[in-house]
């Protein structure tokens, strides 16, 4: 089983659509694995969900064990109206998830909220970590609790009101800071009193807090160049767009990238160049269309040989496999190029703001509720 999108709405209604279904999945999975994989068609209520998991599924399963299909795959789990009600509705679908299967096993890092599906479930079944899940807690612990120094972490983000946290842990947590994407643009406006369009007046104020905490302890390395644009939306007009210094922006266009000069210049290359760990969760510029600065991110992280270089997130390693190919499989297949990569950059973000993997809580859900016999498969200290 697994989420797809949000199909919530600010007002609690669940919309099942095409958009968020299980199929795309089940088809990839069946072409993959060569294997036929079923659905249960379950009802579905607009805005209510799906309220039961009725007794058609046992049908499903009677094909399961006697080898007429490969597996069942669950629709949407965020479709089920408890997946994220609480009370009597969670308890309910956790009591049916566990009725229809022998054991649970989360190997989905990156869905660290705490969900039936995630976290409810293991309290009524033997449940474990799978082999991802494990190998992604033992890089992230490591990376929290001793990372060689220097450390620098690369984050970038659509908004920064919901980041300010975390900022703050991973501004006391490293040596060095490189921001990007509107959370850089948010920083700037609040550093230098200037004006974008995009940022709100929430993601300016909260900068201010990144701004005075950096003003006692210097850390952020300020991107001396950008790409301001004309045109909304990270359209890619020629002559609408022009490179030009980050503190002389106006008002009256849009940041669409960082500029890849900025990555040239002697204090970034220093900074990056001497980092024994690395962590990017960032994506630069507006993607397809403003992909140089990511590309000069990537290139210049790439240099350093020595660091151990950790990236989190779906949409950082996918522009990562994008507009870096080569560099992509050198970094999967080589060993010593010291790359590890996280499936949610979220999660890590999250366990960042926690200050351990082990408090995320699924992780901690199979913690608490697995049993010792149970959690030493992943960690010793996840017991603790």
């Amino acid at each position: 089983m697994t989420h797809v999108g949000r199909p919530k709405d600010k007002s609690g209604h669940i919309h099942a659509s095409p958009e968020t279904d299980v199929e795309s999945v089940v088809a990839y999975l069946e072409r993959k694995l060569h294997i036929k994989l079923h659905v249960p068609q379950l009802t579905c209520t607009e805005g209510v969900g799906i309220v039961d998991i009725d007794t058609s599924i046992n049908r499903a399963l009677r094909e399961l064990k006697a080898h007429k299909v490969g597996g069942i795959y669950l629709p949407n789990t965020r479709w089920f109206a408890g997946e994220e009600a609480g009370g009597a509705t969670a308890k309910r679908l956790a009591c049916q998830l566990a009725g229809i299967a022998d054991v649970y096993v989360n190997d989905a890092f990156g869905s660290w909220q705490s969900h039936v599906s995630t976290s409810e479930v293991v309290r009524y079944m033997p449940s474990y970590a799978g082999h991802l899940l494990q190998s992604e807690l033992t890089g992230l612990a490591a990376l929290l609790d001793a990372p060689k120094r220097p450390f620098v972490a690369v984050v970038a983000g659509s908004k920064l009101d919901t980041k300010i946290g975390t900022l703050v842990r991973i501004h006391n947590a490293v040596d060095h800071l490189i921001l990007g994407g509107m959370v850089y643009n948010a920083y700037l406006c609040a550093k230098h009193g200037i004006s974008m369009q995009g940022v709100t007046q929430e993601d300016v104020e909260a900068a201010r807090a990144l701004v005075a905490l950096d003003e006692a302890c210097p850390k952020v390395v300020e991107l001396s160049h950008v790409v301001h644009s004309d045109r909304p939306g990270g359209e890619r007009v020629e002559g609408c767009f022009r490179t030009v210094r980050a503190y002389e922006v106006s008002g009256d266009g849009w940041i669409v990238d960082i500029a890849p000069e900025s990555f040239e210049s002697e204090s970034v290359h220093a900074v990056l160049s001497s980092a024994q760990t690395i962590f990017v969760n960032a994506v630069m510029g507006f993607m397809p269309s403003f992909f140089e600065g990511t590309l000069a991110l990537d290139s210049a992280v790439g240099r350093n040989k020595a660091a151990r270089k950790l990236y989190g997130g779906g949409d950082t390693i996918q522009e990562f496999k994008s507009v870096a190919p080569h560099l992509y499989l050198k970094a999967v297949s080589d060993a010593n190029e010291r790359y590890q990569f996280f499936t949610g950059g979220g999660a890590v973000l999250k366990a960042i703001e926690l200050g351990s993997p082990f408090q995320l809580g699924p992780v901690r859900a199979l913690c608490d509720n697995g049993g010792e016999a149970r959690c030493r498969s992943y960690s010793e200290e996840c017991c603790r």
